[in-house]
């Protein structure tokens, strides 16, 4: 199917991409279909990958995949908030967590509070609420993204 973006312009998106989130996202809880869209031909080996929404061409934010800021990344969600998305195998599901980029891209934060989470099989998806005390929802990670890019010799 063909979906027009504000950033990608018009892209053709094949039906299984799509990702079903219930209950919406934080904020945004009439938003309930979304695909992942990444900025270069690496596609899926992107650092910043994109929450498209199809409900709302003008919407994508982006998200990253927290582990290659912070390898020991753990958030404590119970597991009943996430059995809506299906069967709960580590090796199945995705998480994000989105990330804020301002003009100064040094001053960088990520929202390690609020991770999103996509079962890769059955394809939906939602956003939880960490119970952690020490993630934050703007935490800074210039430097450790840079690192990480460094290390990938990127």
């Amino acid at each position: 199917m063909k979906v027009k973006t504000r950033i990608f312009g018009e892209v053709d998106i094949a039906e299984e991409k799509v990702l079903a989130f219930d209950n919406g996202i934080i904020g945004l809880e009439d938003m309930k279909k979304f695909v992942l869209l990444y900025d270069s031909e690496k596609g899926e080996g992107d650092t910043i990958t994109w929450l498209q929404s199809l409900d709302d061409e003008n919407f994508a934010i982006p998200i990253i995949n927290p582990y290659l800021v912070k390898e020991d990344y753990n958030p404590v969600v119970e597991d009943e908030i996430l059995a809506s998305i299906g069967e709960l195998n580590p090796e199945d599901l995705m998480i994000f967590t989105t990330i804020k980029v301002p003009a100064d891209i040094t001053r960088m934060t990520v929202n390690f509070k609020a991770p999103i989470v996509i079962h890769a099989n059955t394809r939906k998806g939602c956003q939880v609420i960490a119970e952690n005390d020490d993630y934050l929802v703007r935490e800074p990670i210039y430097e450790a993204l840079k690192n990480a890019k460094e290390r990938a010799g990127e």
